[in-house]
């Protein structure tokens, strides 16, 4: 996988990437919430 590629993909995916860590970053700062974690990644399928 050459470089361009990469950076294309990431620039693809860059809102999915953002929702995903600060998904994972709020269920370490305030605790596991399941019904936030699933309406968060239902989020992201839309």
């Amino acid at each position: 996988m050459t470089s361009k590629t990469l950076k294309e993909k990431i620039i693809k995916y860059k809102k999915p990437i953002i929702i995903t860590i600060s998904v994972i970053t709020l269920n370490l700062c305030f605790g596991f919430d399941w019904k936030f974690t699933i309406i968060n990644f239902i989020w992201l399928l839309v």
